[in-house]
């Protein structure tokens, strides 16, 4: 079926700001497209359907330098989601998108997780084909954070705080761990997983991982910084060797609840555990009833933090870590989703598979 529709033309609209060089490449892309950039035109419909916790969390408030945002009448914004073929999307999106745009053959989001759209129209919509920017984000940022996590915990920096509350170091509490020389298992070696491990080996620790398809097969090599990579199954197996653990697999029904009571028991006294999947991937009673023995717990999500704040717990415990998913924040954004968007574009208009399309069995 040719892109372009019955007028020769094919509507890509988008939900997030383009720069002038990405409105100049996708219009590139072929004759027929005709981009719309309705970046911060439906806010309202997103508070509405999410609430204020997410709205208030992700949509960005404009600048006081900025020029004021120009926003068309409803019926007109309405207008252009109903005559959209492809819409590029960040998060959140408004929840009815897809009974908001008819013609909608493709969408296209620059957050890696399919899991997001879980509460839209969209998830497992008919006739309509969902990429997402998998692999592709701020890896490398990402990584870092958990690598910040791994050290700060190592290095006992958590008890810093509360001695500067108190006015009075005690020095003898302090015990600190090398970190170089330990083992660190990602649980999830994809895009970002492989770049946790790589940096943790640099740092000189053993790095193993698990990931859902099997293990590479002989001959063939291991990702970068890797010893080790085994399927889930011998999760539990890889814990119990391990003094620090990423969690960077995707949440799916396989995953949910995956670091539960039988996966914290297996985790050494001392272990420090991070996460920045989803918060779904942990059990949170389970670790509340672990959390005491471990060495530390760095939290960038937990569960429900599209609705509601974190417990009171996680955020008052002295050996939690916890901040509102911005593991990806940096100066130096990726700009991969959009290379993706546009040779994706060009692969929609010749007719020819996308990239990283959404299995809906699986959940990414």
């Amino acid at each position: 079926m040719p892109a372009a529709t019955a007028d020769g033309e094919l509507s890509v609209v988008s939900l997030v700001p383009v720069g002038r060089r990405w409105v100049s490449a996708i219009e590139a892309v072929d004759p027929s497209v005709r981009l719309t950039v309705a970046a911060g035109w439906f806010d309202d419909d997103i508070r509405a359907g999410w609430g204020d916790w997410t709205a208030d969390s992700y949509l960005r408030p404009r600048p006081a330098t900025a020029a004021p945002l120009v926003v068309p009448p409803p019926q007109e914004r309405e207008a252009v989601l109903a005559g959209a073929d492809v819409v590029l999307a960040g998060f959140p999106v408004p929840v009815d998108l897809r009974a908001r745009c008819p013609r909608l053959r493709w969408l296209h989001q620059t957050p890696a997780g399919a899991s997001n759209l879980r509460r839209c129209d969209l998830w497992e919509a008919d006739g309509v084909t969902v990429t997402t920017s998998r692999g592709l984000g701020n890896t490398l940022a990402i990584a870092e954070w958990v690598v910040a996590s791994f050290l700060h915990f190592a290095r006992q920096l958590h008890r810093a705080p509360a001695e500067a509350a108190a006015g009075r170091f005690d020095r003898f509490a302090y015990s600190p761990v090398l970190f170089a020389g330990k083992t660190v298992c990602v649980v999830g070696a994809g895009g970002i997983g492989q770049d946790v491990g790589r940096l943790c080996a640099a740092l000189g620790a053993r790095v193993v991982g698990t990931r859902r398809s099997a293990a590479p097969s002989a001959g063939q090599p291991l990702p970068e910084g890797f010893a080790e990579i085994a399927g889930p199954e011998r999760l539990p197996e890889l814990l119990a060797e391990s003094t620090f653990v990423a969690v960077c697999a995707q949440w799916t029904p396989e995953t949910h609840g995956l670091i539960g009571a039988e996966t914290l028991a297996a985790m050494p006294d001392g272990a420090v555990l991070a996460n920045v999947a989803r918060g779904e991937l942990i059990d949170e009673d389970a670790l509340r009833n672990h959390v005491d023995r471990l060495g530390g717990v760095a939290l960038d999500v937990y569960v429900g933090e599209f609705e509601h704040p974190p417990p009171e717990w996680l955020w008052r415990h002295p050996r939690v870590l916890i901040t509102p998913h911005v593991s990806g924040g940096s100066d130096d954004a990726s700009q991969r989703p959009f290379e993706l968007f546009v040779d994706n574009l060009a692969a929609f208009v010749g007719g020819t598979p996308l990239a990283n399309v959404v299995d809906w069995a699986r959940g990414y």
